[in-house]
């Protein structure tokens, strides 16, 4: 499974990150898009996922994390990655 953030900002009051998700198989990819509670949709195989969080929780708000930013967005991507492995074990 290989997990890459697509998009992240701010839409609104609420803040957002999205997730391209790729490397499923086809049964993987239906499990995910019906059981997450988050937005999901899949476009030829690759699961977008989004996320959406208050100011306060939103990974990429602090001065850290824009002066390293492409650590938080590696971060970030490994963070999502383990939590869908952990969420396909209970397929």
């Amino acid at each position: 499974m290989n997990v890459k953030i697509s998009d992240y900002g701010q839409d609104g009051e609420k803040y957002f990150i999205d997730y391209e998700v790729s490397g499923l198989t086809e049964e993987q990819l239906k499990y995910l898009h019906h059981e997450l509670e988050e937005k999901t949709s899949i476009d030829e195989s690759i699961l977008t996922l989004t996320m959406y969080f208050s100011h306060k929780l939103y990974p990429f708000q602090s001065d850290v994390a824009k002066m390293r930013l492409e650590d938080f967005i590696s971060r970030e991507e490994i963070e999502m990655n383990v939590f869908l492995s952990s969420f396909l074990e209970d397929m």
